[in-house]
């Protein structure tokens, strides 16, 4: 199974100040999907939701479809989690109990963030 980016999130991780990760985080994961291959990543998400909203820290997620058939991404995911360190250990969770694989030709790219403005 492909991890979820988790080295280059992890790296960013360990570069936020002490009171920035006690701050909650926004992970915005956006999905190149074949429309071959949507219905099979719509499971795919479902699965790993299933495992990550269990976790400790976790606050929310929605996953949403471009209205665009032909939008570059056409799935962006929204999860918002308590703390980076929440998110890297639910990663982990997740990737030792997921069960199914990312669909062929599926690329993504997950980054987090936090609020600066309001």
């Amino acid at each position: 199974m492909r991890t979820i980016g988790l080295t280059a999130v992890m790296a960013a991780m360990l570069a936020v100040s002490a009171p920035a990760r006690a701050q909650p985080v926004t992970l915005i994961n956006v999905f190149e999907v074949p429309a071959v291959a949507l219905e099979e990543t719509l499971r795919y998400w479902e699965a790993a939701r299933d495992i990550l909203v269990r976790q400790p820290g976790y606050v929310s997620t929605r996953l949403h479809q471009s209205l665009a058939p032909d939008a570059r991404f056409s799935l962006v995911n929204v999860a918002v989690w308590e703390s980076p360190q929440a998110f890297a250990a639910a990663n982990q969770a997740m990737q030792r109990e997921m069960r199914l694989t990312l669909p062929a030709g599926v690329r993504f790219t997950p980054s987090l963030y936090r609020v600066v403005r309001e």
